[in-house]
Parts: structure tokens; C-alpha cells; sequence
């Protein structure tokens, strides 16, 4: 296993204990190894979502939607991050480019 991946999964066991502050600081280290690292994005977003950061959570989101813009659960992640901090115009937004990729569609084309 490498040491991104046991980073990540140990962030994953800190998330599952309710361990949120302990889980961001290993979500931030596993994106600060690799920014390409589409489920560290996705986590970290979340988490922040968790403990009230919104603004970082939101830029978590859409860096995860940026790597991944055909992954449903990353739209549906940002719509709810967006509810959160209050902006229904992005949110419903984001739930649109869910919409879409709940009955088949594509967000970018060219992706995946």
C-alpha cells in the first residue's frame, strides 16, 4: 500500500470515529501529495461541510467536480455545500449537472 493510500485510509478511520479535526489534517495531506486525488478532494469537502467551514468545503467541491466532471456524487456534494453557505443559485446549479447524470447523461463530454 502506498503511503498516500494508508494516509487516506487512515484519514477514512479518524472520519468514521467522528474524529473530523484529525481526518482534515490527513485529507489535506493526502491532496497536498497528489492534487489529483479526486477522493481526498471529495472527503475533505465534505468533512469541512461537517464542521462549518463552507467557503473551504465549496472550493474542496469544486476542485473534486474540476477532476471528476461526470461524478454524480461530487455535483450532489456541492449543491449541498452550496445550500449550506446559503447560495441557491449554485445549488441548484450543481443539481442540475446531478439531474443530469442521474438519468444518463454527460456534465463534459469529453471526460472520463
Amino acid at each position: 500500500m502506498s503511503q498516500l493510500q494508508h494516509l487516506f485510509d487512515d484519514a477514512n478511520g479518524h472520519l468514521a470515529l467522528g474524529e473530523l479535526e484529525q481526518a482534515i489534517v490527513l485529507y489535506r495531506q493526502c491532496v497536498q501529495m497528489d492534487a489529483d486525488y479526486f477522493d481526498a478532494w471529495h472527503a475533505l469537502g465534505m468533512t469541512l461541510m461537517k464542521i462549518g467551514q463552507i467557503k473551504e468545503a465549496i472550493g474542496c467541491g469544486l476542485q473534486a467536480v474540476t477532476l471528476k466532471p461526470n461524478d454524480l456524487l461530487a455535483w450532489t456534494s456541492l449543491s449541498q455545500m452550496y445550500v449550506k453557505d446559503g447560495n441557491i443559485t449554485e445549488a441548484e446549479a450543481a443539481k442540475q449537472n446531478a439531474t443530469i447524470l442521474s438519468i444518463g447523461g454527460k456534465v463534459d463530454k469529453n471526460a472520463d
